[in-house]
């Protein structure tokens, strides 16, 4: 397993989240296999001036949830980066946990797509998120 394999296994461990998980209080609760779930509590400092969480703070979820999803299926030489992110806001979210649920649809040898549903505590889907991956070779 390469550097970004042992970084996966690490945050999925606790021991060594990346710093935006760290910042944002990001929790891994499963990566394997092109699929990943990660989950966050979103409160007050989350909102947008209209009291609901702003949309960025969704889409740093849904990306982090699609971005492991694809590295958990990489080579040891392979890295990658997003280059589009797609986001759809379905329901207001205000506070309590959201959970971000992502699957690789296709990986091939230069490019993933990548989709993801973002769900409050109750099984509302509050987003669709979707993503192109560009893999990298070393």
């Amino acid at each position: 397993m390469g550097r970004l394999g042992y970084s996966l296994a690490d945050w999925l461990s606790g021991a060594n989240p990346p710093p935006i998980a760290r910042f944002l209080k990001m929790d891994m609760r499963s990566c394997a296999g092109g699929e990943s779930v990660l989950a966050m509590r979103v409160e007050a400092a989350h909102h947008n001036p209209m009291g609901t969480v702003h949309g960025g703070i969704l889409c740093d979820l849904a990306d982090a949830a699609m971005g492991t999803a694809v590295a958990s299926l990489l080579a040891p030489a392979e890295s990658f980066t997003t280059a589009e992110l797609g986001a759809r806001f379905l329901e207001p979210m205000i506070d309590g946990l959201v959970t971000a649920r992502a699957r690789v649809i296709r990986k091939g040898r230069s490019v993933a797509f990548v989709e993801c549903e973002v769900s409050d505590e109750g099984g509302r889907v509050v987003g669709r998120f979707d993503s192109t991956c560009l893999i990298r070779h070393a």
